[in-house]
């Protein structure tokens, strides 16, 4: 049987509404009042009923009538006031726990990201959390807040008579005992629930992003095949899920059924018996049903506790992935532009705790290296020219300057300085980044220049758009750099898209600068407007580009070729071209890197 312990809720209560203390304070004063004026009501109507048959005065009868009415109000508004707390401690709670998974999956490394579809993460980060909204406001408002007032209730019945007292009392342990054992029952189908969602929507995110494709190759068809297989797999998941719920349900009608006896029995006994009067009688049926709400409730919230609990473990789950990279020292990056070294780095993106066992009790072969004891240094200033086949570790490479990734050995320097001695993020704003798909975001240009950050102000936004010959671009939108953009790209062209990049790494000025065929996808004549911003932003920083074509590594002072993961040539371009024996002085006579790709 799946459990959580207890300790779990409670710290996770804690965490997320200690911040919320003086708006959980009133909530409690709501709450606690409202018990305080329930349990004293049914007095009031004992006593009514008692004055009523030994024949009271009127004026008495009517008193406490008006007491019972004034009484009944202030609970409803009390009720009111508690509902209203609760859900806005409910969402100020639920949404610093997305804030909390959100920042925790973005510090996560980048192999995290590439085994995780978007839809998937939205769904773990907004769902699942969503969930929870209810654990946070009515957990606490009805499940704590009814079995005080349980106690209350229990309590009064043995002032009334020790024996109705008793009897209740254990029916109302019994009650809760079952239903307690029984709610976890369903945990695991609501699990399966919450993950078939997760993989819902990361179906849906996967194949809308790729719709162009997948229009123009005549798979819909096949999309459509997987749309309604994922449907069919939901459904009965979904069944058993709610099934196992309606047997809480089902299990509460019988034990209400019990008590309703249970309270008739020893009322009529005791009334018998002249122990009681008929006003004790009635507030004793009144009690017993009374405490059918409280359980009925907390009845309900543990089935709701079901998908809850279903949803912490995916959240515990989330935030028990670590990332592979280490936070980095203190020593920041030297201003300027940056050497860079590699030191016999290996890597794979397989590490190796994830490799499996085989069938015979043995790991599965040794991860297979991307990278293979990779070594070269680029002076600061001068541009490094990376070639090679698809799939040699040429975008690897540039990923491990970013520390996306972490390697499996050897070492990387920045500035003479070991990049993981440096304050991770303090590298994307020493190293910046071009690669030939431009991400745009649906706000600003500005914000889309800037990466939100407001330190830049517009003058040097202005000053890199015209230095890179935007300023036309710009004059043309409706409201300059106020101007939405889309994730269509807004209108840009490509060319116009790739310099709004160049002009990212403009504004961050950095010491290095990596190309990633940034420039692959454009036409010659755009291209020759990007390599013109190409000598710009390069001037005085050390540069690395990674191209299949050669014209973009002319410029370049050394030149890098990787096969397989390894090193299979490296030298000052010149004196390469003038061998000919090396592989790059082939590539310029042959006048194309197809030898390579």
């Amino acid at each position: 049987m799946l459990k959580i312990p207890l300790k779990q809720y409670w710290n996770l209560l804690v965490d997320y509404l200690l911040p919320q203390r003086q708006r959980v304070f009133l909530l409690a004063i709501a709450l606690l009042s409202n018990i305080g004026l329930q349990i004293l009501n049914p007095q009031i109507l004992q006593y009514f009923i008692d004055t009523a048959v030994a024949r009271g005065s009127s004026q008495t009868l009517f008193n406490t009538a008006v007491l019972f009415t004034v009484i009944a109000l202030v609970a409803q508004v009390l009720t009111v006031i508690a509902t209203y707390l609760g859900e806005n401690v409910a969402w100020t709670a639920t949404n610093a726990l997305r804030a909390d998974l959100a920042e925790h999956c973005l510090n996560l490394d980048l192999s995290f990201h590439k085994s995780r579809t978007p839809g998937e993460l939205v769904e773990r980060i907004d769902g699942d959390v969503n969930a929870l909204s209810r654990f946070f406001s009515k957990f606490t408002i009805y499940v704590l807040g009814n079995i005080l007032l349980l106690a209350g209730i229990l309590i009064v019945l043995f002032l009334e008579d020790w024996r109705a007292g008793l009897a209740l009392t254990l029916f109302t342990l019994a009650a809760l005992s079952f239903l307690t054992r029984l709610h976890s029952y369903a945990v695991p189908s609501w699990i399966a629930l919450r993950q078939i969602h997760a993989e819902y929507f990361g179906f849906l995110g996967e194949q809308l992003a790729g719709f162009e494709d997948i229009r123009a190759n005549g798979a819909i068809a096949y999309v459509m095949h997987r749309f309604y297989k994922l449907l069919q797999n939901w459904l009965p998941i979904y069944h058993k899920a709610r099934l196992a719920g309606t047997a809480l349900w089902a299990s509460s009608v019988g034990l209400f059924t019990i008590g309703s006896a249970i309270s008739l029995a020893v009322g009529a006994y005791l009334w018998n018996t002249a122990a009681i009067t008929i006003g004790t009688v009635y507030i004793l049926f009144h009690y017993t049903n009374l405490l059918r709400q409280p359980i009925e409730q907390i009845r309900e919230e543990l089935e709701d506790l079901q998908q809850a609990e279903a949803s912490i473990l995916r959240i515990k789950e989330l935030l028990q992935v670590k990332s592979r990279l280490s936070t980095g020292g203190e020593t920041p990056l030297p201003t300027g532009a940056l050497s860079v070294a590699f030191e016999n780095v290996s890597f794979s993106y397989e590490t190796s705790s994830e490799r499996l066992v085989t069938g015979n009790g043995k790991l599965s072969p040794s991860p297979e290296l991307v990278l293979q004891n990779v070594s070269f240094h680029l002076p600061p200033g001068q541009v490094l020219g990376l070639l090679g086949r698809t799939g040699s570790g040429k975008t690897t490479l540039a990923r491990l300057l970013l520390r996306l990734y972490e390697p499996q050995s050897g070492s990387i320097r920045l500035g003479d300085i070991a990049i993981n001695e440096t304050p991770l993020n303090d590298l994307p704003q020493r190293v910046g980044l071009v690669t030939q798909d431009v991400q745009l975001f649906k706000t600003t240009v500005r914000n889309n220049l800037t990466f939100f950050n407001p330190k830049i102000g517009d003058e040097q936004i202005l000053y890199t758009l015209s230095v890179l010959g935007l300023s036309g671009w710009l004059e043309s939108l409706p409201n300059g750099l106020d101007t939405p953009l889309g994730l269509d790209s807004g209108g840009l062209s490509a060319g116009q898209a790739q310099l709004l990049a160049f002009a990212r790494v403009f504004l961050k000025d950095p010491g290095l600068v990596i190309l990633d065929e940034a420039s692959s996808r454009l036409d010659p004549t755009t291209e020759n407007l990007i390599e013109r911003a190409v000598d710009k932003l390069l001037l005085g920083r050390t540069g690395i580009i990674i191209a299949h074509r050669l014209a973009t590594v002319q410029r370049a002072d050394q030149i890098l070729i990787l096969e397989n993961g390894k090193v299979i040539e490296y030298g000052d371009r010149k004196h390469l071209a003038n061998n000919s024996n090396s592989r790059f002085a082939q590539l310029l006579k042959i006048g194309s890197t197809n030898v390579l790709v």
